[in-house]
């Protein structure tokens, strides 16, 4: 019962601090909330977009495939 509470307070208190933190910055930068809110969700898509790239560049069967080659050689 008290792990449900716990989920519960987690639940309704995380959008609340997302919200405080984008009106938080938006205020100190002296821009609108939107503005933060987007500008936050396109560096978001863009970084993960590059971690996904390296990831699949450093991908362990992938590098294998690259050492075999290069012995091959």
């Amino acid at each position: 019962m008290l792990m449900l509470a716990l989920f519960r307070f987690a639940a309704a208190a995380i959008p609340w601090t997302l919200n405080l933190a984008t009106w938080l910055v938006a205020r100190s930068l002296n821009m609108p909330e939107p503005v933060v809110h987007d500008t936050g969700v396109f560096v978001f898509v863009q970084v993960q977009t590059i971690e996904n790239r390296v990831g699949k560049a450093l991908s362990p069967m992938r590098l294998v495939r690259r050492l075999r080659s290069l012995l091959q050689r």
